[in-house]
């Protein structure tokens, strides 16, 4: 899987939100100048994020971005299919979708292997670990292997 630049901004901009929750609105300045992140770019993925119902904004002085949903429930995997799509997908196809002959219908079974896997991290994983850099033990267990780091 590749991580695109628009998920990992989209996490680290709800990560500066989800810290500020008691400060009220975060604003699109903030987000971008704190996490170098480019305003036109940042602009267009808190619109993937409103439209996905996962932040609303708020007009005014004091206006700005805020989770509309606990930090707590929304995962990683929610932040990505908001921003890019499903997790894992075969020439813009779900991996069910996909057909092969027999020769290659093993492949299907990978791209499913694949997409189960990442669910058991992206699925568990909230925007408010992240804030809080607490990993649940089932993720924080498979960083331990050196293996896992190369």
């Amino acid at each position: 899987m590749r991580v695109s630049a628009k998920s990992d901004y989209a996490l680290r901009a709800l990560i500066e939100i989800a810290r500020h929750t008691d400060e009220g609105p975060v604003s699109a300045e903030t987000l971008g100048r704190l996490q170098d992140i480019p305003h036109g770019f940042l602009q267009a993925i808190l619109a993937d994020l409103r439209r996905a119902g996962v932040v609303v904004s708020q007009r005014g002085q004091s206006g700005g971005w805020r989770l509309a949903r606990s930090a707590s429930d929304v995962s990683v995997a929610d932040v990505i299919r908001a921003v890019d799509g499903p997790l894992v997908s075969v020439y813009g196809l779900r991996p069910e979708a996909v057909t092969y002959n027999e020769r290659a219908d093993v492949l299907q079974h990978v791209w499913i292997a694949a997409r189960s896997s990442l669910r058991d991290v992206f699925e568990n994983v909230s925007i408010a670990h992240l804030a809080d850099r607490d990993l649940p033990a089932e993720v924080t267990s498979r960083t331990t292997d050196e293996d896992a780091w190369h």
